[in-house]
């Protein structure tokens, strides 16, 4: 409903000295809530009547009948004050949004990029309860900005590399079924992530075997490029098949490993703006001037990190999606992570890094602690699907509603 345009409507009908453009042009939105939703100015109105404007506001208030739409008419101080019935404008509200798939919309955005990295899965590890906040985070934010006119474009940063590969395909050699694999798919590999951990608390030299078959991995050792693919296949579908029921956007999976080919481009670039020093055998980035502890961007073994990746992550999408601006969603504990390597695109000096937002949120724990797929302390999004399902069920025969 246009509660205005109906205001108008009555109004037209009780007052034929003016148009109904003329009402329409009078009437007004006043300063504060407490004088209403909508106010008539009664003082041009004087000449016409010759009567002072609070007598004609009187007047006109008299003749009026109050719809339902609208709680109360008053008469204050020469204006004619329209006070919305709450109900009716929720209602109201409500049934523009279920009956116009246009509502709220914008084209503010003009088409640009925005970029939205969240869920940041990792490869054989299952969707968890902390995952949850991020992802319908970042799910809201992609139909906001759909929904301004801008073009977004959801990334799940997958996490597929690292040292938990080696020990997973060492645990997979070691003590793997395939068969249950088939069966379990995902929950069966963090199964034997878990079970790598256990054993390695009995036998600390199979830290080293991990860290050998990660070396594998890095080298492009066809078997452990064979059997990294087969976990990162699995994940994928996994991923999607969740992505299907809660109705995630992503437009791109693009894994961590991915970048690694950029990296040494990315610290090429850095040491062009004569931005690394030598600290403690490390290169890093100094950051004092900000009141923050270096970005480490390789270390005293020449391997990359997070943070330079993330930097080279930064540059690929710049150069291939050119946004205005690159949000990423994530646990709130990674704040100075975030800050830092923010800084150091700024000090290489691309114009884009403005675009760049870290958007933190809470960390979500259990009553045992923090949330650990290596230590098994989790509750996996389907269970907690499932969970919501049998309560909900639970409440509805309660209440005497069996379907």
């Amino acid at each position: 409903m246009d509660f205005k345009e109906e205001i108008v409507k009555m109004l037209d009908s009780n007052i034929n000295e003016l148009s109904y453009e003329e009402i329409d042009k009078l009437l007004e939105v006043p300063k504060e809530s407490k004088l209403g939703d909508y106010a008539m100015p009664c003082f041009s109105l004087s000449k016409i009547f010759r009567k002072a404007p609070n007598i004609i506001a009187e007047e006109l208030k008299d003749k009026l009948d109050v719809p339902s739409f609208l709680d109360k008419i008053e008469s204050i101080s020469g204006y004619l004050n329209f006070f919305i019935n709450r109900k009716e404008f929720s209602k109201s509200i409500i049934d523009n949004i279920l009956n116009n798939d246009d509502y709220g919309a914008s084209n503010i955005g003009n088409g640009e990029n925005v970029i939205l990295d969240y869920a940041s899965l990792n490869v054989a590890k299952p969707f968890h309860i902390g995952h949850l906040k991020n992802a319908v985070t970042g799910n809201s934010l992609y139909r906001i900005y759909k929904k301004l006119g801008y073009n977004p474009i959801g990334i799940n940063h997958l996490g597929d590399f690292g040292t938990q590969f080696g020990k997973l395909i060492y645990a997979y050699k070691t003590w793997g079924d395939d068969e249950k694999i088939k069966q379990n798919g995902i929950y069966e590999l963090t199964d034997l992530y878990q079970k790598f951990h256990v054993e390695a608390e009995k036998d600390p030299s199979l830290e080293d075997k991990g860290r050998e078959w990660s070396l594998k991995i890095e080298e492009k050792d066809p078997e452990a490029i064979r059997i990294w693919t087969y976990f990162k296949d699995i994940s994928i579908e996994y991923f999607n098949r969740l992505a299907d029921k809660m109705d995630l956007k992503f437009d791109k999976i693009i894994g961590e490993a991915f970048y690694m080919d950029f990296v040494d481009d990315t610290v090429k670039k850095i040491k062009e703006k004569n931005l690394l020093v030598e600290s403690e055998g490390a290169q890093v980035v100094m950051l004092d001037e900000y009141n923050m502890p270096p970005c480490i961007i390789l270390r005293s073994d020449g391997g990359s990190l997070y943070a330079t990746r993330d930097i080279t992550g930064a540059i690929y999408r710049a150069e291939n999606f050119n946004f205005v601006k690159s949000i990423y969603i994530t646990g709130s504990e990674q704040i100075l992570h975030f800050k830092q390597w923010f800084k150091v695109i700024e000090k290489m000096g691309y114009p884009w890094a403005k675009g760049l937002v870290h958007l933190g949120h809470g960390m979500v724990k259990l009553e045992s602690g923090k949330l650990s797929t290596r230590g098994g302390n989790i509750i996996t999004l389907e269970e907690a699907i499932n969970e919501a399902k049998e309560k909900a069920l639970e409440i509805m025969i309660q209440n005497g509603r069996d379907g």
